[in-house]
């Protein structure tokens, strides 16, 4: 069957999933609302598997006209400083800014400062992948249901430092477990919104650092629920994965550590200015691995791109999540591969669930016509949460909770390895 497109979808879930009142006053279990959520996955036939799938991403095409404000933030984390982007969903207007993404143009401090509300829309915050932004067209398909034609939804995209044609202005970039500004982003937002009901949604990269945010804030998470969408999971079985073969090392990764290296010759002055990586030599390196062995050990401190690796995974942090938490992948994604899934830490932790699709790609999945499959589970899983859930019902500190052990250990599944001094 999946040679004629139609992909196969597996859950993994633990034996008994999070109970969730409906407003109703019925109810159901969090699987069921995954389940009910996800259509079935009809994908091209002609893109017959991960590595098709994937390198049709590279055919440029317009996507959904999402258009955009941003605002710049001040970091509050005294040593990760410095500045980020965050880039609001808005109604179309003809602003031109030629140093940001298409349709993109920056608040007026006006307008800004007369955004907060005390309406109950529901808030999306958005992570997306690697080197990428908030013009990256899965996540525009993922997103145009939700905001445009009286989708009903408001939404923001937090760029990752230096992406999106924003500045470097200190001396880290980001990383995979660099949590601090989505952290900051979502307390701004319970702030200046305090009746709207927030949700995370992460592609990649920005999936695998929601997974790490929503894992350490645990019970005190502000998020109602949250989406993983092409989560590499476990980044060093993700990197050996593509090492080991001739697509994965000279393609995947010769791409994207390609893409990173743009990404730090586009903040040269304020690389120079701010750290003390050797241009050059990154100017040199070929592959990801190469990059982060000069790049991320070098500004955060790792002895080896494989132990920030580790550090970074977001696998064991799906043992700490105590929201809804709804995880899609593909198991043919040769990125994101189906060996780094976690599908023993979602079986035993009732607040989540995995949905794994036999097709897809990595951030793919593209339909006869070419829209994304991706998009209808997120937005149905959003939209059943918000119209059909009682959300003040969901308290984690009184749920189920995941099966201790017998024993006197203390197992921490967010416990750093590198830790960041704020002093």
């Amino acid at each position: 069957m999946d040679w004629l497109g139609r992909a196969s979808t597996t859950f993994t879930h633990a034996e008994s999933p999070l109970a969730l009142q409906k407003k109703d006053g019925t109810t159901t279990s969090f699987l069921e609302v995954c389940k009910k959520a996800t259509p079935p996955c009809q994908l091209n036939p002609l893109l017959f598997n991960g590595h098709v799938q994937t390198m049709w991403t590279a055919v440029k095409e317009h996507g959904p006209q999402i258009y955009y404000r941003r605002k710049i933030f001040d970091a509050d984390h005294k040593t990760y400083n410095g500045t980020f982007a965050v880039d609001f969903v808005v109604d179309p207007h003809k602003d031109v800014n030629e140093s940001l993404p298409p349709r993109t143009a920056y608040f007026a401090d006006e307008s800004f400062t007369n955004l907060s509300s005390d309406d109950t829309k529901p808030m999306l915050i958005i992570l997306h992948g690697l080197s990428g932004g908030s013009h990256e067209v899965y996540l525009r398909y993922a997103i145009e249901p939700l905001v445009t034609n009286g989708g009903g939804w408001e939404a923001c995209v937090v760029n990752a430092r230096g992406c999106a044609n924003s500045q470097v202005t200190s001396g880290v970039f980001f990383n995979a477990r660099a949590t601090w500004d989505i952290r900051q982003v979502v307390k701004w937002a319970k702030k200046t919104f305090p009746n709207r009901p927030l949700f995370g949604l992460g592609f990649s990269l920005g999936a695998n650092i929601l997974t790490n945010y929503v894992g350490e804030e645990g019970v005190n998470c502000l998020l109602k629920g949250a989406i993983s969408v092409g989560n590499p999971f476990d980044l060093e079985l993700s990197n050996k994965a593509l090492q080991r073969s001739l697509l994965g090392k000279h393609v995947y990764q010769r791409v994207m550590g390609s893409n990173m290296k743009r990404l730090i010759d586009s903040h040269e002055e304020s690389v120079k200015k701010h750290t003390k990586l050797d241009l050059d030599k990154i100017r040199r390196l070929t592959y990801l691995f190469e990059f982060d062995r000069e790049v991320q050990t070098v500004t955060w401190g790792y002895p080896t791109e494989t132990a920030y690796y580790r550090d970074a995974s977001s696998s064991d942090a799906v043992l700490a999540i105590r929201i809804p938490f709804f995880a899609i992948a593909a198991e043919d994604d040769p990125i994101a591969v189906q060996e780094a899934l976690p599908y023993g830490e979602f079986q035993q932790n009732p607040f989540t669930v995995l949905c794994t699709t036999s097709l897809g790609g990595h951030l793919s999945w593209f339909e006869i016509g070419g829209s994304r499959w991706h998009a209808r589970p997120i937005c149905n899983f959003l939209n059943e949460m918000v119209s059909g859930i009682d959300l003040d019902s969901i308290r984690p500190e009184t749920s189920e909770k995941v099966p201790a052990s017998d024993w006197a250990v203390d197992f921490d599944p967010v416990r750093r390895k590198l830790l960041i001094r704020e002093d």
